[in-house]
């Protein structure tokens, strides 16, 4: 384990940035100073310790991302649990959610021990792993842990195998039953199918990509969320609504209480906040996700609603697929990208371009999250908590290439994008996990608790 002293960085923590100093011994964060000191007397205080001059760049908390896609076990041809928290470290990523749709997917206490086994033996990063819904796996769910466990994923609109939860009186049990958080996917198939048989009768199967947000309509996402909040408010439900895309959406949400004491909280992806459908004629399935990318004005409205706190967290819906993949017609070219490398970097992007502040950003990726799911000892710089942290060059631009991207599969729809932040050092339970392109594998992140 290591011994660090940051020094003099420009802290962006609990909506303040200061310069300051975090001292870091074996996992935990032992010490914070919020002034400026000098080098020298950090070397005489902490002989046994090495230094880090951080003066001119940001120190944040680590981000915590809570739904991605790392396709392992069965799907490690897009992607696996070694590949894509390598990536993720890179971009400050140093604790994840992932999604059950796996190969076989996660319905099972076994199979979802299973993947906590690899993870344990491959993760870069602090790792916990979503029970997954069916419509006749209610017993496996009741059996979830929700100390160690992060939540429940309920496919309310989704093509995944049988892991589309329709069944009405399933939904009502799992609902009304279920301890654990539940995060729901929200989209309504059958209006999705209407809208698809619309486009298939004149197109076949070579639709226009820039039809996909109006086959995967606004009022499909409409109908399923509203849905989902009238079952969670039936039943007093811990409900987590991912990946909002649309304006009409925010209005389900609360804004007066605090977060700790929210039932029902949303996410949005940074995708939705950085993109719109004009950028299909450029980028094309590259960018088509589930939900859709839409217009401008959703764009807009989401980030506003972020900035207003009807949103509560920013995550990436990281969901890699092989560019050969995503090559294939609009019926067969599959939803969904590689995101966690980049996430940090665009929204300070968003920063610079005035679209939100730092503080924010920072509440929206490492504070929230450990609230939201109640994350024991992250998310924060604090003492005695678990320095996972990020050290942030700004103005310091570089290009996405094809050279410095992580993800397995090769690509990303940032390509050729400049940012003018980089993230420079990622620590993992005060391990120096990533030191400018430089990966130490020598440890692995820990399974996530949660304080519920």
């Amino acid at each position: 384990m290591g011994k660090y002293v940051i020094a003099n960085a420009s802290l962006v923590n609990e909506n303040q940035i200061f310069t300051g100093s975090v001292v870091i011994d074996g996992e935990f964060i032992t010490e914070i100073y919020s002034e400026k000191k000098e080098v020298t007397d950090l070397q005489e205080l902490y002989p046994d310790f090495e230094i880090i001059d951080a003066e001119g760049n940001y120190l944040f908390p680590g981000i915590i991302d809570d739904q991605v896609h790392f396709r392992e076990p069965g799907l490690t041809h897009k992607g696996d649990i070694y590949t894509e928290s390598r990536a993720a470290v890179a971009g400050g990523v140093t604790s994840y959610m992932e999604m059950p749709n796996t190969n076989p997917q996660t319905l099972t206490q076994e199979l979802l021990e299973e993947k906590y086994q690899i993870a344990a033996q491959k993760s870069f990063a602090n790792f916990s792993f979503y029970m997954g819904a069916s419509n006749s796996n209610l017993d496996e769910i009741l059996k979830t842990n929700p100390l160690n466990v992060c939540g429940l994923k309920v496919f309310m609109g989704a093509s995944t195998g049988n892991m589309l939860v329709d069944n009405k009186e399933t939904l009502e049990q799992i609902f009304s039953k279920s301890k654990l958080l539940i995060a729901v996917h929200c989209e309504d198939e059958p209006t999705i199918k209407e809208d698809l048989k619309v486009f298939q009768e004149k197109y076949g199967d070579d639709i226009p990509i820039e039809f996909h947000p109006i086959i995967r309509s606004r009022e499909a996402c409409y109908k399923s969320s509203s849905y989902a909040i009238e079952l969670a408010k039936k039943h007093n439900t811990r409900l987590h609504i991912l990946h909002l895309s649309t304006k009409e959406e925010i209005e389900l949400f609360d804004n007066t209480i605090p977060l700790s004491k929210k039932r029902i909280t949303a996410e949005v992806c940074a995708h939705h906040l950085w993109f719109s459908d004009e950028d299909y004629k450029k980028k094309s399935s590259l960018i088509k996700w589930n939900p859709a990318i839409k217009s401008i004005d959703d764009r807009e409205a989401l980030i506003n609603a972020l900035n207003s706190d009807k949103i509560d967290v920013v995550a990436t819906d990281h969901a890699p697929h092989t560019f050969e993949e995503k090559q294939n017609k609009y019926s067969k070219a599959p939803s969904g990208g590689p995101l966690v490398q980049h996430s940090l970097v665009a929204m300070l992007q968003l920063y610079e371009n005035k679209k939100i502040s730092l503080e924010k950003i920072i509440e929206k990726m490492c504070h929230n999250p450990a609230i939201l799911f109640n994350i024991n000892k992250r998310g924060y710089i604090r003492k005695n908590f678990y320095a996972d942290l990020i050290i942030v060059k700004p103005n310091n631009s570089w290009v996405v290439k094809k050279e410095n991207i992580y993800y397995k599969c090769g690509w990303s729809p940032f390509e050729n994008q400049i940012f003018t932040n980089k993230v420079f050092q990622t620590f993992v339970n005060g391990n120096l996990v990533y030191n400018d392109g430089i990966f130490n594998e020598e440890n692995k992140g820990k399974r996530l608790t949660f304080n519920r």
